[in-house]
């Protein structure tokens, strides 16, 4: 079809619509130029051969880059050496999805950067609430009469027990500080050490001199290892489980603004029931 327009001197619009969009563009910018039946395409400083026939890219990919006197060069020199000679319609996206699936090369080629270190395993605890995995869930509607719209989370490894406790996403330091000093300090006494995400809400001034007071040791985990505080992840995903159970099927309370579901008011009984339920790891 794109030869049947450059050999016409004038402009068939039929065949110009019925041109694919990634063809078109370029014969729009006049681009296309055809010499002895063979098209070609026109850059600023160059003038290659352009391959319509689909079946051709991968003859073209492999001579380029699978043959002995190419080398298997890297991505960068390959698109080099192709575009002094050849184009078709994103021609770049193919050699870099070309190059980034040989198998062959990827086994090959020399890692230059840092060698990652290996994994440390996390301190096993002795008795319960010696180390414990702490979170925050965020997103809930508010609910309960001062409005929650959070809630944080802490797991204890030795016993799975879990807390529970309302709050509210813009809390300040403070109120972080007091909550745990507040509602956790009298269930599992001084803080030994806490395993968590790098949330700011870990990492603030405020929260870390109040830790280092008690000789609190914070383990924070690394970037993209999840598995690090896997264990209060798990438990959001079972608090939000319970939580969606009985808030969308479950009762409803009435304010003055209308039915709002109090989530909150059920943490002590999720908690209780949780606390009963066996739990494979520990029978």
């Amino acid at each position: 079809m794109l030869c049947q327009l450059l050999t016409k001197d004038f402009q068939d619009s039929s065949l110009i619509h019925a041109l694919v969009e990634i063809w078109k563009t370029p014969y729009d910018e006049g681009r296309f130029h055809l010499l002895d039946g063979i098209a070609y395409h026109r850059t600023k400083n160059t003038c290659v051969m352009t391959v319509m026939d689909i079946s051709l890219i991968n003859i073209v990919l492999k001579e380029c880059y699978d043959i002995p006197f190419s080398g298997q060069l890297s991505e960068e020199r390959t698109r080099e050496k192709i575009k002094t000679f050849i184009w078709w319609p994103m021609w770049q996206k193919d050699v870099s999805e070309y190059c980034k699936t040989c198998d062959r090369s990827q086994r090959a080629n020399t890692s230059t950067g840092k060698r990652l270190g290996n994994m440390i395993k996390n301190q096993e605890p002795s008795r319960p609430w010696e180390i414990f995995h702490m979170d925050w869930v965020t997103g809930p509607p508010p609910g309960g009469d001062r409005s929650y719209n959070a809630c944080l989370v802490i797991v204890d490894i030795f016993s799975k027990t879990e807390i529970f406790l309302p709050c509210h996403k813009d809390d300040t330091d403070m109120d972080k500080a007091l909550l745990i000093w507040n509602r956790v300090i009298s269930w599992t006494s001084i803080l030994t050490n806490i395993i968590s995400d790098r949330d700011p809400k870990f990492t603030s001034a405020l929260l870390t001199n109040h830790h280092q007071l008690f000789g609190t040791k914070l383990s924070f985990s690394t970037a993209y290892h999840p598995q690090t505080d896997s264990l209060a992840g798990r438990m959001i995903q079972t608090l939000e489980d319970m939580m969606r159970r009985l808030c969308a099927y479950g009762p409803k309370f009435e304010d003055f603004d209308g039915f709002t579901h109090y989530w909150c008011i059920f943490f002590p009984a999720l908690e209780l029931e949780y606390k009963t339920s066996i739990h494979a790891t520990i029978n």
